[in-house]
């Protein structure tokens, strides 16, 4: 079994856990509906992603 010859300092511990962080998710106008939306998803309002039609537009009830 592998043992660490040395301890880890507490610097080297802190660069090692900088990246798991938790992040607040992206968002960005939508440029049709102007309705903000994940960046490389569908806009569930009006169904288009990248300018092209995929899903039927939400209806509004």
């Amino acid at each position: 079994m592998a043992v660490p010859r040395k301890k880890t300092s507490p610097m080297k511990r802190g660069q090692r856990r900088s990246h798991d962080a938790l992040k607040a998710p992206a968002y960005v106008e939508d440029k049709d509906s102007g309705e903000r939306r994940r960046p490389h998803h569908i806009d569930l309002k009006s169904g288009k992603y990248r300018g092209r039609q995929i899903l039927p537009p939400a209806s509004d009830e």
